[in-house]
């Protein structure tokens, strides 16, 4: 896009915070030393059965439609079983693309409750429903951020202003109750709620973390989830005034593959993704934005709660992350966009597209 072309973009286009580019060849970044390998696109040809990998499923940001990049949303495969993050636009179809079946999902996550990050998780129930379409059989937990208080300064025009996973996904199966009765008796499928539930993170009572006073205290990561091949930790990250709001960190015997989630530059970050074979980091170019008709109250909310890729070099290497995958893209129209990582991280890093296969 040229630059005549992004000046003409409407402010309505650009309120969801994400950027275009082309989803082609990837740019690959990387210092004297490093080297990578062009990732291939996931499909069910492509993904092994064995090993630990990922997949960006969706790699804009914000609730916005535009150009070829569907929503945020990322997939952890380990041994053929998966693991899924985030439920962003159009995330139901680009897993079924990459051949993630509903009967090899062992547990879901969600970073925070913005609608970008969620809006597709009845449509992934709905469409990974038992047998008849290779869906989930047995319980699935939907794991995100409990109950909270909004803060202070934010006014409820919805009622209940508390919500958390678990009371999201209740919700969500109660709007979809009649079809959900019928199919149960018709076609003799499991109940929906048998199937999924939503788990409420519960954060650490010795943390006295509070949307208002001490929303992102300095933490060490805490385990969330464990089975036999995974186990998954989270810390608070700020992506304020959204509290709780998560990065996660999935362990193997394979490796370790760290997500960011929607935050600001901080040393969670790091911690979470210490020596992680990937990190998965949000990028926010503010350039970009700041050549538009912008608030600079927008402008503000925008640097306080998201990454400029100067600020992923640093963390990447307060991390030792070893390689770094840009995802949830806002402002980023080419590869020169995020060439500011490299100005403090010398590893290599590549700028995702949607389904792309990233091997540990």
């Amino acid at each position: 896009m040229t630059s005549e072309n992004r000046s003409r973009v409407s402010r309505r286009t650009l309120l969801g915070a994400g950027g275009v580019t082309a989803l082609t060849a990837p740019f690959l970044g990387a210092g004297p030393a490093a080297a990578v390998e062009t990732p291939v696109l996931a499909t069910p040809e492509t993904v092994p059965d064995t090993g630990m990998h990922l997949i960006t499923l969706g790699t804009a940001a914000g609730p916005a439609i535009r150009g070829p990049r569907h929503g945020i949303a990322s997939a952890v495969v380990v041994d053929g079983q998966h693991y899924l993050v985030d439920f962003g636009l159009g995330m139901p179809r680009q897993a079924a693309d990459s051949g993630l079946t509903g009967n090899r999902l062992r547990q879901a996550f969600v970073t925070h409750l913005h609608s970008d990050h969620v809006s597709e998780i009845a449509a992934y129930m709905l469409y990974n429903w038992d047998t008849p379409v290779q869906g989930v059989t047995s319980k699935v937990g939907i794991v995100g951020p409990g109950r909270s208080p909004l803060p202070e300064d934010i006014h409820p025009h919805i009622t209940p202003p508390r919500t958390g996973m678990r009371d999201l996904v209740h919700r969500l199966l109660q709007a979809y109750a009649y079809d959900i009765n019928i199919r149960t008796t018709d076609e003799a499928r499991t109940p929906l709620d048998e199937l999924f539930e939503g788990v409420d993170i519960e954060l650490p009572r010795s943390l006295h973390a509070d949307p208002d006073r001490n929303p992102v205290p300095d933490m060490e990561p805490f385990t969330i989830y464990e089975d036999d091949l995974v186990q998954v930790q989270a810390t608070l990250v700020p992506h304020l005034p959204v509290f709780p709001s998560f990065a996660f960190r999935f362990e193997s015997e394979h490796g370790v593959i760290a997500f960011s989630g929607d935050t600001a530059e901080h040393q969670n970050v790091a911690r979470l993704s210490r020596d992680a074979d990937l990190m998965v980091h949000e990028v926010v170019n503010m350039d970009f934005y700041r050549g538009q008709d912008f608030s600079e109250e927008f402008l503000h909310h925008l640097e306080s709660s998201h990454t400029t890729p100067e600020g992923i070099g640093r963390i990447a290497t307060a991390a030792g992350a070893r390689e770094v995958v840009v995802s949830h893209v806002a402002g980023v129209f080419s590869t020169e966009d995020i060439a500011g990582i490299a100005e403090h991280y010398d590893g290599p890093y590549s700028l995702a597209v949607d389904r792309q296969l990233y091997s540990v």
